[in-house]
């Protein structure tokens, strides 16, 4: 059973007790240890991105090649594949640009694979031993999973079919997949609870927390050291050869392409007089005297209904008010903007006849139709004079104009793809269909021109990326929309540009500047190593800096404790991390990020923690120790099942689904 997105905070919340409570707690947490995926989590049972239910899960009825039995039972290739493709599309959704070749990569593959194994040992070793699941626990896991819940609040059986069908899981997965997690916990639970770790451990680890330390920061700048380096001829050439990837141009192509707009064809559309006469006389209806109603009409089923509504209605009652006495909404009797003919095809020839027979607030009724028996009011009459050609010529051209337009502009495009797929190359359309080519420079894929001063145009924008999926070695021409139904481009390249250097005589002066960039970190280096030479020999930070050669920026003082180094959940400076693992009263350097130069961290004073005052953190210390033991004794309890059970490998097919499913993803 693989997560799922839909019911993603079902499992955490099914706890009816303090104690199944820390039991599930430990569980998840034994869960998450055992999965290769905790960090794309997105399914039942965590409240995070998932869960990793599918990844120990049993095998079920196996269907398709086996990749592996366990105990006589069978994991399939359809389990394998459908785990990796859930997981691989909620990996996806944190890393939208990860491809399956590289999911699959570093080992993923084989410990998706392993995971599903040691499942499926767990299921096989609860059953033996006699642990079951009744379908009545699996019921009330399910009603109280909150994505099941309807508007009330209360478990609703079609919302939890809306929820699985949008993740593609059936019901039959969904409570395999509950039955699982309930064996898993009945065997695992009692076992996850033993862990303790003594209150002196916790309290130590507190103590280590609440360690101060105080020292300094300082910097060497490389950016102070660039103006005075001057990099003779022959350091730049050795720079270039030894540094050629920094140089590195993308692949380019010049890009040809012709717009193909409705613009192009505007004269091609003009309305002749002709034409103009034509539709009029096509459209004669449209043009001529007409005459709508709007109009209040019921139906009801036998003829003494009908004449007593409307005998209530010529007395004084409102038509809408007798309607609404016999049970018709508003919406049900109200026909605003009828012709007769219209009229005719809601009820009938008869009955549009006597309806627009009548004068305007008159009734008529009850006349009998198919549906029954019907009374109609007049509400209102709109009467149109008849339109002369001359009236709606400048209408009836603009018509004509739009659509000659759209039929030359489908033309032109069926054209041109006729034409390509008769081998027509670039050149021979753009002559035959008398259409202006531009010609880019070589651009990169982002439109960039690194020979000379070019700004893409907007209509440029969209062709790029198609420009560069053409074939280089067989360039045929493609149509590509710039604004969809209103402008295209016939596109095409005229030469591709492998990626490589560029000769160092075009780029001498971006060379130079990076080759004394280097210098001047190396320089760096070894400026910030004598700063710190001369503090381990008892020269103060702040005198240090003074006394370099250039003097560099005076040192930042730092006093802080352990504990603060992961507040905020934030990635912890490196100079940081230095200041505490120094012993007191020692420099070392730390390189700056992006080559910026080199970290002096000097560690003055060191102050060690005491908790004894913060009983919170020992208890909290000794709480996440002991879930990690739990997690650790659990996995090692696992893997022991693993190892005592029967488990046979089919290393030749998993070998083949794996070079089915990169194959097929890079097709």
């Amino acid at each position: 059973m693989t997560p799922r997105n839909s019911v993603s905070s079902g499992r955490h919340f099914l706890m009816v007790s303090s104690a199944k409570r820390r039991t599930r707690a430990i569980l998840t947490g034994i869960i998450l240890f055992i999965s290769l995926l905790a960090i794309v989590i997105t399914g039942f049972g965590t409240g995070g991105f998932g869960s990793i239910d599918s990844l120990i899960a049993g095998g079920g009825q196996a269907t398709g090649t086996t990749i592996a039995t366990v105990d006589g039972r069978k994991l399939a290739e359809q389990k394998l594949t459908d785990t990796i493709n859930r997981q691989y599309n909620m990996a996806r959704q944190q890393q939208p640009g990860l491809t399956l070749a590289a999911f699959l990569g570093n080992g993923t593959y084989e410990q998706l694979i392993n995971q599903l194994i040691v499942g499926m040992a767990v299921q096989s070793f609860g059953t033996a031993q006699g642990l079951t699941v009744s379908q009545r626990m699996v019921d009330r896991e399910i009603v109280n999973i909150p994505a099941f819940r309807g508007v009330t609040g209360q478990f609703d059986e079609n919302a939890m079919r809306a929820a699985l069908a949008s993740q593609n899981v059936t019901e039959a997965e969904l409570r395999e997949d509950i039955a699982q997690q309930l064996m898993q916990r009945q065997l695992l639970g009692p076992i996850a609870l033993t862990a303790r770790v003594p209150e002196g451990v916790a309290r130590e680890y507190a103590n280590l927390l609440l360690e101060r330390r105080v020292g300094s920061i300082g910097v060497v700048p490389a950016q102070l050291l660039v103006a005075g380096i001057h990099p003779t001829e022959a350091q730049i050439q050795a720079f270039y050869r030894g540094h050629r990837d920094r140089f590195v141009i993308p692949e380019r192509r010049v890009i040809q392409y012709a717009v193909i707009g409705r613009d192009q064809i505007a004269a091609q559309t003009q309305a002749t007089d002709a034409e103009i006469q034509a539709y009029y006389r096509s459209h004669a209806a449209t043009y001529a005297a007409h005459e709508t109603r709007n109009l209040q009409s019921v139906v009801l089923p036998t003829q003494a209904a009908a004449q007593a509504f409307a005998q209530r209605v010529r007395g004084g009652t409102s038509f809408a008010e007798a309607a609404r006495g016999a049970g018709f909404a508003a919406s049900d009797i109200t026909f605003n903007g009828q012709t007769a003919q219209q009229f005719a095809t809601a009820t009938s020839a008869q009955v549009s006849q006597a309806a627009f027979a009548a004068a305007q607030g008159g009734v008529v009724g009850p006349i009998r139709s198919p549906f029954g028996f019907h009374v109609v009011r007049v509400d209102s009459i709109q009467r149109s004079a008849a339109r002369p050609i001359e009236s709606v010529r400048a209408e009836i051209a603009s018509a004509i104009a739009q659509q000659k337009a759209n039929d030359a502009f489908t033309a032109i495009i069926n054209r041109i793809q006729d034409r390509i797929s008769d081998g027509a190359n670039l050149n021979e359309i753009a002559q035959a269909e008398h259409l202006q080519l531009v010609t880019t420079p070589p651009l990169t894929q982002a439109g960039q021109s690194p020979d000379q001063p070019f700004t893409a145009p907007a209509e440029l924008q969209p062709l790029l990326q198609p420009a560069f999926e053409i074939d280089a070695e067989h360039p045929e021409p493609v149509i590509q929309p710039i604004t969809e139904n209103e402008r295209y481009a016939l596109l095409g390249i005229e030469r591709a540009i492998p990626a490589a250097p560029p000769p160092l005589a075009q780029i001498h002066d971006r060379v130079r500047d990076a080759a004394a960039q280097d210098m001047a970190l190396q320089r760096s280096r070894q400026i910030a190593q004598q700063i710190a030479d001369a503090i381990n020999r008892g020269t103060a930070p702040a005198q240090a800096f003074a006394q370099a050669q250039p003097a560099m920026p005076a040192p930042r003082p730092i006093d802080m404790r352990r504990a603060d180094l992961s507040r905020g959940g934030q990635q912890i400076a490196p100079p940081l991390l230095a200041l505490f693992s120094l012993p007191e009263r020692r420099a070392q350097l730390v390189p700056a990020p992006n080559n910026a130069g080199w970290y002096v961290v000097y560690h003055q004073q060191r102050t060690p923690g005491d908790a004894s005052g913060h009983p919170e953190m020992i208890t909290a210390t000794r709480a996440e120790f002991s879930r990690s033991a739990s997690e650790e004794l659990a996995d090692q309890f696992a893997r022991a099942i693993q190892m005592q059970s029967r488990i046979n490998r089919n290393d030749q097919e998993i070998a083949a689904v794996k070079a089915r499913l990169i194959g097929s993803a890079t097709e």
